[in-house]
């Protein structure tokens, strides 16, 4: 069945591969404490996520390849939360000041490397990220993060709406099941970019960094 569904999608024109480009930038959607926390209502069992991505994260380092991370903060009551924390009350976790919305440890961000404040699920939505990864000449936005059919796919669909090639490291991304984990990763793949494992990647980054090193600030 499951060939049976790959030849659907190859056949209806889907699950072609983009490549990866020539400039990538490294994101990291939303590991904070409510996702490792094993008293937090968000916990999701993703240390082995995590673990990936502190691993890319070092190969992107190497290669002076840009870092970003996502977290989400709301102010104190929500109320920049919207209609979606109505959705989803318990974002209020994720109100400033809280641990819950803390880096885990060994992902605290370096010097240099940007953070990026967010309220909603694409890393783009009202933030400043498309207009500094035009501006740093990124043509590649490697992704990993929380959770896969949530902030991850969001990130995913507008990176590809701002004309940047969304690259998904799958063994870096996590969720709450295993089902919507690799449903998402299978209709991000087919439809919005490549679905990588962590060593084709690694590759990928280490090429980079010979080919062309430079300062971690994207100079």
């Amino acid at each position: 069945m499951a060939q049976d569904l790959e030849n659907d999608y190859d056949g209806a024109g889907y699950n072609r591969r983009l490549g990866f480009g020539e400039r990538p930038a490294l994101i990291l959607i939303d590991f904070v404490e409510a996702y490792f926390d094993k008293s937090s209502p968000l916990y999701a069992g993703v240390d082995d996520a995590l673990a990936c991505a502190i691993r890319v994260r070092g190969a992107a380092r190497r290669a002076g390849v840009f870092v970003i991370y996502t977290n989400v903060v709301f102010t104190k009551g929500g109320v920049n939360g919207g209609i979606f924390m109505k959705k989803v009350p318990t974002l209020s976790i994720m109100e400033e000041g809280k641990p819950l919305g803390a880096w885990p440890k060994g992902l605290e961000p370096g010097d240099g490397e940007l953070v990026i404040s967010k309220q909603y699920p694409s890393s783009f939505f009202g933030t400043s990220l498309s207009s500094t990864l035009t501006a740093l000449g990124i043509d590649t936005l490697i992704l990993t993060g929380l959770t896969t059919s949530g902030c991850v796919r969001a990130t995913c669909i507008d990176t590809v709406s701002y004309g940047f090639r969304p690259i998904i490291v799958g063994d870096a991304c996590g969720d709450r099941d295993d089902r919507p984990h690799e449903a998402n990763l299978f209709d991000m793949n087919a439809k919005y970019g490549d679905v990588v494992g962590e060593a084709e990647v690694t590759e990928y980054l280490n090429r980079i960094g010979n080919q062309q090193p430079r300062a971690a600030a994207g100079a």
